[in-house]
């Protein structure tokens, strides 16, 4: 997701699923392939925690199997910052569960995956 527009559209009429370190909005594009945008404020950190948040989960987000179909928004909050890498894939991890929108469950370690390591 890249337009101010489409991440509102997701933000009024997707549903949403929390975890102390981040929440996922989630809305049913009718498009084939998945998209996700991240939206991460002020309050996580200056610019340099900002982008670093971001880099981590782009990394995470990259060895999930995500249904097809689907505009996704990504919001850490405050915690992420000083959260692991692992606790923060366990957390989109289980918010992405949560939200049903993986493909399977995924078996392994997700950081392995997302580093792409076998499992």
């Amino acid at each position: 997701l890249r337009r101010r527009s489409e991440f509102a559209l997701v933000m009024r009429e997707g549903r949403r699923a929390r975890h102390p370190l981040l929440h996922l909005v989630v809305r049913r594009s009718g498009v084939p392939g998945t998209r996700i945008g991240f939206s991460v404020g002020k309050r996580v950190g200056g610019a340099v925690v900002r982008n670093q948040v971001k880099r981590r989960l782009r990394m995470i987000v990259r060895g999930l199997p995500w249904r097809d179909g689907l505009d996704i928004v990504v919001l850490p909050q405050a915690p992420a910052a000083i959260a692991t890498f692992e606790a923060l894939s366990a957390a989109l991890m289980r918010t992405s569960e949560q939200a049903r929108i993986l493909e399977s469950t995924v078996s392994g370690n997700i950081s392995d995956t997302a580093a792409g390591r076998p499992q």
